[in-house]
């Protein structure tokens, strides 16, 4: 195990198709959610940018377009970046880290870490 588990979210997704460079064809994804980090009850927003390699497997980024919103107020943005695949008929499965920046009181212990996510959307 790399660390302590910090969050946990649920969020709905929606996809939008992208025009395709060359033939690699690109997703955007937005999704919202709630759930917790660092013990404290959050919103999460992101929006990132999904490829489809030709082996099959994918690969996104999100470029500072993520934020985590404490319920008392407390801010958070974050980039990030991950690899995954297509597990089953339109479900998909991520794995990455993303970094994150705050300058509120509960949520700057994440300023200078690696956090690696799970995400897996059904």
């Amino acid at each position: 195990m790399l660390g302590e588990k910090i969050g946990e979210f649920q969020a709905k997704a929606n996809f939008k198709v992208l025009p395709a460079r060359g033939s690699v064809p690109l997703m955007d994804t937005t999704a919202e959610g709630t759930g917790s980090i660092l013990g404290a009850n959050a919103t999460i927003m992101v929006s990132y940018s999904t490829e489809v390699r030709p082996d099959g497997t994918l690969y996104g980024e999100c470029p500072n377009s993520g934020v985590i919103m404490t319920e008392e107020g407390e801010v958070a943005t974050f980039t990030g970046a991950g690899a995954g695949k297509f597990t089953g008929q339109g479900a998909v499965s991520f794995r990455g880290a993303i970094y994150f920046q705050s300058s509120s009181s509960k949520l700057a212990a994440l300023n200078g870490t690696a956090v690696v996510y799970e995400w897996d959307w059904n």
